[in-house]
């Protein structure tokens, strides 16, 4: 948009020019926000601005003159952006300056002398000094009068640079005899009102006349030139003839008396031969149009001079590169302006005033872009563009864009100008913090110390400064009714995790926690994640008995008197508070008891290993030790008392299985314990058939019969003992009986088998020995 004032030169300092917003018939409501702000520009100290309604008042004395010279329009441009609930709006302003007539007409000099021969002919044209004026139009000079006499009048003619100049015209012949002298006024007037003038005294003088003048063959020469044109070169080659002979027909050439300084120093002529050349270089932006007398005179006593009048037109060429002026929106710091990643599409970034101070195609600009398609040139007004954006911004994927504004103009050869432009965005909190994964899994073993470090959980932020700084919450929530803030504690800084409590496993095995991360935004943004923290089991917990029940650590088990080999007496049931291997039970019996009983290391099943004799009825007990598999490994002890009395029951399977093949079939030990099972039971085996052996040579040579008992012995040393085929495949441990007693010869290994002889020899001497119903232990009838 482009708003138009006007206002005159030399007016006072705060004089109103106009209101931005009432012209532009802006409501200037409070909910409204519009201001405005003027963009730094060369000339823009001359007007104010007024920031809250746009209303333009005279900042500084505007000399018209000084600042547009002799330029018809005078213009002070400058742009002004509108800013209404942060939508931005590009104004340019055009203030006129019109000219006040504050100059009066000047002449190069108050007095002059004409000489002009006597002879001169009648129309006889005399340039005259020039008179100056540096206001415009109206005011500039508009008429020139000369005193009032017979023989001379003015003619008022124009440059074609606009200058108005008179010539004067002898308008009746002179006579040097009767008058050898005039004095003239020249007073040159302007338009303005009122008038201003000013008057130059011209002296004429009249000479003797050299009959013929020098007359060129042309009148006048219009002359184009490129402005490039080298030092030297040839403009005009001027002939002028005099007909008279001698020094009265020789003819030379200068520059007109009234020709300035300034176009003796631009333009040369030679005296002889009258080439008129290029003396220095000449700029078509500096002056595009040169005019001057060229005046041929004869070296008579009397010389009398003719004019020929040149106009030189300078050509444009295109030696001037575009100037390109990038003015940015916001401030800018170490050359880099900064704009929010909150733009939104279409948001105005800066302006581009592009210029090229030549004329026609070789000033004409084809303005582009380079760099990013996030930013685009949109035409404001003629040679000027706006950058602004052509979709939202993100900071977090591109942070800095470094644009090229590249202005070539459409001369031959073409000029290029590149200017480079970076844009640096602004952060804006547009990202909430973000953990790495949104549930962690995280172990705690129980008992820990107060203070525990348990775990440190990171938020990443992708946005910048203090939009990025992070705190750590945890979130209000309850664990078995009590806050969540008596159990842990949470680093606001670090994410850090630590124990206000020592956790017990068997009482709370998982707690499951909320954190929260929020930035340092505003408004804020938060994050969250779930920790569920795992209390890990410690082997804190010894097995504790649940069968049989026990009083001051010991039980009373009944153990019938006539319990065979393989009978069941009882099971041991028990449960640890732990959980996976530290819960893992199992049962033996401890090794200061004798071997008649043994149990089952998995299922805790207590077995008769053989019949029992009379004599160890009374204090038979056992220590059974039920321990976890943990590290270390914790152990239960107690003792069971068997009470012995009554039969069998007879509604209960009183022998063991063969094989538990529920039991670990990889388990090494347990190979082990079978294969020495099997052993024993053949060592067993044979030292009944050694004793029945003995016990048979025993009654032959004493030569006394035992019918019943020893037949009763050897048939129950013959049949097929349910101990020994258990032992075959037993799965469970054997551990010795503490009732040594009773207990001693009953199961030896190899060489160390107790027997008695008569001789006191026993064994490999092949001599019976003698083996009694005591010694092994088998009731007798």
């Amino acid at each position: 948009m482009t708003m138009k004032y006007q206002t005159y030169e030399e007016e006072a300092l705060s004089t109103v020019i106009g209101n931005l917003a009432k012209d532009m018939s802006l409501n200037l409501s409070d909910s409204s926000k519009t201001s405005f702000r003027m963009m730094k520009q060369f000339n823009a100290s001359f007007i104010r601005l007024r920031e809250r309604d746009g209303q333009l008042t005279i900042g500084e004395r505007i000399d018209r003159e000084k600042i547009c010279k002799h330029t018809i329009q005078c213009l002070i441009a400058f742009d002004v952006v509108s800013v209404s609930n942060e939508q931005f709006k590009l104004i340019h302003i055009e203030v006129e300056v019109k000219d006040i007539n504050d100059h009066a007409p000047e002449f190069p000099r108050k007095e002059s002398t004409l000489e002009i021969s006597e002879n001169a002919a009648l129309g006889t044209r005399i340039p005259l000094d020039v008179a100056m004026d540096e206001d415009v139009g109206s005011n500039y000079i508009q008429s020139y009068q000369v005193s009032v006499n017979s023989h001379f009048t003015i003619d008022v003619l124009s440059r074609a640079d606009g200058i108005k100049y008179a010539e004067l015209v002898l308008m009746k012949e002179l006579d040097r005899e009767t008058h050898a002298s005039y004095v003239l006024e020249l007073v040159a007037t302007d338009g303005g009102n009122p008038t201003r003038s000013s008057s130059t005294k011209i002296n004429v003088k009249v000479k003797d006349f050299n009959d013929n003048s020098p007359v060129f063959d042309r009148n006048s020469f219009s002359v184009d030139i490129l402005e490039d044109a080298p030092v030297g070169f040839l403009l005009v080659d001027f002939n002028a003839v005099d007909p008279d002979e001698g020094l009265n027909g020789e003819v030379v050439y200068g520059f007109g008396k009234q020709v300035p300084s300034e176009i003796r120093q631009r333009f040369s002529v030679d005296r002889k031969s009258g080439r008129l050349t290029l003396e220095s270089p000449i700029d078509f932006e500096s002056k595009k149009t040169y005019e001057f007398d060229i005046q041929a005179s004869d070296l008579g006593p009397n010389p009398s001079s003719s004019i020929c009048k040149v106009v030189v037109h300078v050509q444009d060429v295109n030696d001037n590169a575009p100037e390109i002026t990038i003015t940015p929106m916001t401030s800018v710091t170490a050359g880099i302006a900064y704009i929010t990643e909150a733009a939104a599409k279409e948001s105005f970034v800066a302006l581009v005033s592009i210029a090229d101070k030549d004329s026609g195609a070789n000033g004409d600009i084809h303005c582009t872009l380079y760099g990013h398609n996030h930013f685009k040139l949109q035409q404001a007004y003629e040679d000027s563009f706006m950058i602004v954006t052509t979709s939202p911004l993100d900071r977090e994927k591109i942070a800095e864009y470094n644009l090229t504004v590249v202005a070539e103009d459409l001369g031959s050869p073409p000029f290029r100008t590149s200017k480079q432009y970076t844009i640096r965005l602004s952060d804006e909190n547009d990202n909430a913090p973000v953990f790495s994964k949104p549930v962690f899994e995280v172990s705690l073993m129980e008992n820990n110390a107060l203070g525990a470090y348990i775990t440190t959980v990171v938020a990443r932020d992708l946005d910048q400064g203090q939009n990025s700084k992070i705190s750590y919450k945890l979130s209000d929530t309850y664990i078995i009714g009590s806050p969540v803030s008596t159990f842990v504690s949470l680093d606001p800084a670090t994410g850090s995790l630590y124990a206000l409590r020592s956790f017990n496993f068997e009482v709370l095995k998982q707690l499951q926690l909320h954190i929260q991360a929020s930035d340092g935004g505003s408004p804020q943004l938060q994050g969250s994640a779930i920790i569920n923290l795992k209390i890990v089991d410690q082997n804190d917990n010894a097995p504790s008995i649940t069968q049989p029940a026990l009083i001051n650590n010991s039980a009373e088990v009944l153990l019938p008197k006539d319990a065979p080999s393989g009978y069941v007496i009882t099971q041991v049931h028990a449960r640890d508070a732990d959980e996976a291997v530290n819960a893992e039970l199992s049962f033996r019996i401890s090794e200061e008891v004798a071997s008649a009983f043994s149990i089952n290391r998995a299922t805790g099943e207590i077995y008769l290993n053989h019949e029992l004799s009379y004599e160890v009825y009374e204090n038979l007990r056992i220590t059974v030790m039920v321990s976890d598999n943990g590290r270390p490994s914790l152990t239960t002890a107690f003792t069971i008392n068997f009470i012995m009395a009554g039969s069998l029951p007879s509604d209960r399977n009183v022998f063991r299985h063969k094989i538990d093949e529920e039991t670990q079939e990889g388990d090494h030990s347990i190979i082990v314990i079978v294969v020495l099972a099997g052993s024993c039971a053949l060592l067993l085996l044979a030292i009944i058939i050694i004793a029945t052996t003995c016990n048979k040579g025993k009654v032959d040579n004493r030569g006394h019969s035992h019918s019943g008992k020893e037949d009763r012995v050897q048939a129950k040393g013959n049949h097929s003992d349910p101990l020994i085929s258990i032992h075959s495949d037993i799965v469970f441990d054997i551990h010795p009986y503490s009732n040594k007693t009773a207990f001693s010869g009953l199961i030896q290994r190899g060489s160390d088998i107790s027997c008695s002889s008569e001789d006191g020899t026993c064994g490999s001497g092949g001599n019976p020995c003698e083996l009694g119903d005591k010694s092994l232990g088998v009731k007798s009838e």
